[in-house]
């Protein structure tokens, strides 16, 4: 069966021999992106000269775009500078019932994890954080610590829809249904699942979800969104500034743009995460997920029968991310990988290789060749 969508590489600065399969981290951005970027330097260098135009227009474009990619309204998404800022906006706006759960999985990415561990603390909530399964089957083991008989409610559910050290799944639509009917809260990293999965808020009715711009949808790094639901949509900021008031200043805006960061019509930013994130919406993360699913299985394959590399089976895994674990450890292994033109990345002593659009099966052959090589000069 062909690929809903073809290699994209043409639309980026990558020459042929590079293999940089880390987008997890940060991704190159198309040169649309990079086009978009240049004229808002433009615009600052000669501020006398409307070279973007109005960037409240690009502020309703980013906006908009957001919004379509998660199912949600316009009104719904916050302009935020990062993943972090729109967590902390969310821990400002949820009370945690005293006597409850705060529910994580272990080794959480530090943004969405430190600011509910001191907030469990001082609610004298109990921190409830899954350990790692033996089987890799998160959700599994997700769903039990949320069932668990004998355990207090949970109040707050910190999730994410896999986990970003190796992309192993976490299935929300699995959990979600048992969280709600506990009255949990609920807030979502989509980091690294925005752009390719089906993130879907209407069907998960989270609190609150954020997700940035530099990784899965080809935008700049400082630029994020933050979803809040209608009813989380009149609570406090973490700043207050012009925009964040009507026009009067004597009461906060209506909807989610009343948590907008200070500062937040960027003539840079704000074009090249509307360009990446309406490319993305173009392509279709169903047809992105589709390319990359048969890239991470062929990766998967082309080192299956390396001795001591293993990966964890597609069912448990995300179609964008492959998590790699190599007996003996990393240790020299990333420099080796680059001295090839191979990037990848080590994230708790797992290797993530992560493609994207511009990635193709050359890629994969350089990888495995490459890894071949350095695991044998060991």
């Amino acid at each position: 069966m062909p690929d809903l969508l073809p290699c994209q590489r043409a639309l980026f600065d990558m020459a042929e021999d590079i293999a940089y399969l880390n987008a997890a981290a940060f991704t190159p951005v198309p040169r649309a992106v990079q086009a978009a970027g240049s004229l808002g330097v433009q615009t600052k260098a000669t501020p006398w000269t409307p070279a973007l135009g109005e960037t409240e227009s690009w502020a309703d474009r980013a906006r908009a775009a957001a919004a379509q990619l998660i199912g949600a309204s316009p009104a719904d998404i916050a302009l935020t500078n990062a993943v972090s800022y729109g967590i902390a906006t969310a821990a400002r706006n949820i009370t945690i019932p005293p006597g409850s759960r705060v529910l994580m999985v272990a080794e959480e990415f530090p943004s969405l994890a430190w600011v509910w561990q001191d907030l469990a603390r001082a609610a004298n909530a109990a921190l409830d954080i899954v350990p790692r399964p033996a089987n890799g089957d998160w959700t599994e083991a997700v769903l039990a610590a949320i069932t668990r008989p004998g355990a207090p409610p949970v109040g707050l559910a910190a999730l994410t829809p896999l986990h970003w050290a190796d992309g192993a799944l976490i299935d929300l639509d699995v959990l979600l249904p048992a969280l709600r009917a506990q009255g949990a809260a609920v807030v979502i990293d989509a980091t690294q699942a925005a752009g390719v999965l089906d993130v879907d808020v209407r069907r998960w009715q989270p609190d609150f979800l954020a997700f940035p711009t530099y990784k899965w949808v080809l935008g700049p790094y400082s630029t994020a969104f933050l979803y809040a639901a209608p009813h989380r949509q009149s609570g406090q900021p973490l700043e207050q500034h012009g925009a964040s008031r009507d026009p009067s200043g004597t009461h906060l805006r209506d909807g989610a743009r009343r948590y907008d960061r200070g500062e937040y019509r960027d003539p840079i930013g704000l074009p090249m995460a509307a360009t990446g994130l309406e490319q993305i919406l173009a392509w279709g993360p169903a047809a992105i997920a589709t390319r990359l699913r048969r890239l991470t299985d062929e990766l998967a394959a082309a080192v299956a029968d390396i001795p001591g590399v293993t990966a964890l089976p597609p069912a448990l895994r995300a179609p964008h991310i492959l998590g790699l674990r190599i007996a003996g450890g990393l240790d020299g292994l990333l420099d080796g990988l680059a001295s090839h033109h191979v990037t990848v990345a080590d994230r708790l002593g797992v290797l993530r290789v992560s493609p994207h659009v511009y990635n193709h099966s050359a890629d994969v052959t350089r990888f495995a060749t490459a890894l071949r090589a350095c695991l044998a000069a060991r």
